[in-house]
């Protein structure tokens, strides 16, 4: 019965990541893109040190072990989780709340053409041809809608496709900084690895805001109800797929995790007034069967 905890751990996951961009995105447009990445991890991070205290405490036999190894692969996650999330802000705004998080899981594939690349990951007939339907699913929705105007709809399905390929990065990084940091107590080492590169991350953007953009840090703080209510559900994303991914294969973890997709639309639709479009509606479906296709491997 424990074995099948990440089902439902998986899905509480997606759920509190559909909230936390709604909060964000909601931020936007008093603090800019910058400052809604800021809030997931500065005000995500009280909660998030507090779950790697529980797991530490119920975990003494636990050694961590901040290798060189640990941080190459943590700083490499945190820069490319920070333009992941930025990016995802950016296209949910221009391309709509819906499409910019469908677009957001052409990191499964992308992830799949560069590990073949950079690693020489050989993936089975059925998970190429889950890339190309996914490939061919995003192209519909990257392609401009004959009503679109202007260059919006064009550069957000761009910066959708840049945060997936930078969100695919990061969850590599993420996992080998987790394997590094603790090999033998996985959920522990997931929820440390997150506390220590948040603190960097929230750190590193903090200072950045306070020599550039003094505004956007004020908008961030003036907000913190929301921001607070955005770095909760963060924390608790971050978790829940640590712990999913602790008790199962990432394959079948990212293949439920695509509820996500329907999440995001109903939100789309019910907080922010948007309507999907049948090509939209399709092209979605197409990817969210591609990426399901991808992670038979």
């Amino acid at each position: 019965m424990f074995a099948l905890t990440w089902i439902p751990a998986t899905i509480a996951a997606s759920g509190f990541q559909v909230a936390r961009n709604a909060l964000q995105r909601g931020l936007m447009p008093s603090t800019g893109p910058w400052g809604a990445t800021l809030v997931r991890f500065l005000f995500g991070l009280p909660f998030s040190l507090a779950f790697a205290g529980v797991a530490l405490w119920l975990t003494p036999s636990a050694r961590l072990q901040f290798t060189a190894v640990f941080w190459q692969a943590a700083m490499t996650g945190a820069l490319t989780q920070v333009l992941a999330t930025a990016a995802l802000l950016v296209a949910m705004r221009r391309a709509g709340f819906a499409v910019g998080t469908a677009l957001q899981q052409s990191s499964l594939p992308l992830s799949a053409i560069v590990g073949l690349v950079v690693f020489q990951d050989r993936l089975s007939p059925l998970a190429w041809t889950g890339v190309a339907v996914t490939t061919a699913g995003l192209a519909v929705l990257t392609w401009p809608s004959p009503e679109a105007t202007g260059p919006k709809p064009v550069s957000g399905a761009a910066f959708g496709l840049l945060s997936g390929l930078c969100f695919g990065v990061s969850l590599n990084a993420f996992r080998h900084s987790g394997l590094a940091l603790e090999p033998h107590h996985p959920v522990c080492s997931a929820l440390a690895s997150v506390a220590v590169v948040q603190a960097v991350q929230a750190a590193c953007l903090t200072a950045i805001l306070a020599t550039r953009d003094r505004g956007s840090l004020r908008a961030v703080f003036a907000g913190w109800r929301e921001s607070l209510g955005a770095g909760l559900c963060g924390a608790c994303a971050s978790a829940g797929w640590f712990l999913a991914l602790a008790l199962s294969p990432a394959a079948p973890v990212r293949a439920v995790g695509v509820v996500e997709a329907p999440m995001a639309a109903l939100a789309g639709r019910r907080l922010f007034a948007e309507r999907l479009g049948p090509r939209q509606l399709i092209a979605g479906l197409a990817v969210l069967a591609g990426v399901v296709m991808t992670t038979l491997w």
